[in-house]
């Protein structure tokens, strides 16, 4: 059987992204390759020949991506952080830009020494397993209400050690939690913000949950709902980061400031100076 080059294999399946419409063409390219060799990214080059039956399945899986499917769905995963999870139909896929809003996060428990975390809308429970991968004294806590999303989130934690607690519960129920009521160190968020009609990629748009991206005709229908669910939970001095659309510079701050109990309220850009999140803390106790 004669083995061929992983290059040529490679460059054609980025000629075929590109003319799907593909952005990041090459990258995906190597990230289908290296899934299908079976080595990371990093080490393609360490295996110059293949075999043709893994042409074909990389010729396969090319085919399934001009579709614009996603291409975390066709390789089975995500990355956020320090943690790898399960996706697929049914639960919205983490994107990259999340990282920023964790990366504030573990800055906010540096010196919290087994630190209580609850992140709401958890979806497939990556954020919550990134805090917990990431601080493994801390006691992480998530929430999500859609059976879709519960179904991967169960099994995404179950494949981390089971180090997540999950409550299938509603952020918008007024006691939710009352066990954690002015215990939590840091509330996180990455609910629904995109606002209803607003033209979003196909990967979006025929892939993720519509529960999980529009968040009504504004984008902010959840988000009064959060900010109250986190202001009883925290801690005075705790930290509440939430993720939002990039029309919502100016709302979301805007809500957290009606609540008197937050304070230090700050908008946050992502790497390409789109805002982001929004982040605040429970004001400290009177002295």
């Amino acid at each position: 059987m004669t083995r061929l080059p992983l290059r040529v294999a490679i460059a054609e399946a980025e000629r075929a992204l590109v003319a799907a419409g593909i952005d990041s063409a090459r990258v995906e390219a190597e990230f289908l390759a290296a899934h299908v060799v079976g080595v990371p990214r990093s080490q393609l080059m360490l295996r110059p020949l293949v075999d043709p039956a893994q042409v074909t399945t990389l010729q396969e899986m090319v085919a399934r991506r001009t579709t614009r499917e996603p291409l975390q769905h066709i390789l089975g995963t995500a990355v956020l952080g320090p943690v790898e999870v399960a996706v697929g139909p049914g639960v919205f896929t983490p994107r990259p830009e999340t990282e920023l809003l964790l990366e504030w996060g573990l800055k906010e428990l540096v010196g919290v020494e087994n630190p209580l975390v609850v992140d709401l809308c958890t979806g497939s429970a990556a954020l919550a397993l990134a805090f917990a991968a990431a601080r493994p004294d801390a006691r992480v806590h998530a929430v999500e209400k859609d059976p879709g999303a519960l179904t991967w989130a169960r099994r995404n934690i179950a494949a981390h050690g089971d180090r997540v607690v999950l409550h299938a519960d509603d952020v918008r129920r007024p006691d939710l939690l009352p066990e954690l009521e002015a215990r939590v160190d840091l509330v996180v968020c990455n609910p629904p913000y995109v606002p209803d009609g607003t033209p979003v990629p196909p990967e979006v748009s025929e892939w993720d949950p519509a529960v999980a991206v529009f968040g009504g005709p504004d984008g902010l229908a959840l988000v009064p709902a959060v900010i109250a669910a986190a202001a009883t939970m925290l801690r005075h001095g705790g930290g509440l980061a939430i993720e939002h659309d990039d029309t919502h510079a100016e709302a979301v701050p805007a809500l957290m400031r009606r609540r008197r109990v937050l304070t230090d309220v700050e908008a946050h850009t992502d790497l390409a100076g789109r805002p982001r999140f929004a982040t605040a803390r429970r004001a400290q106790a009177p002295s």
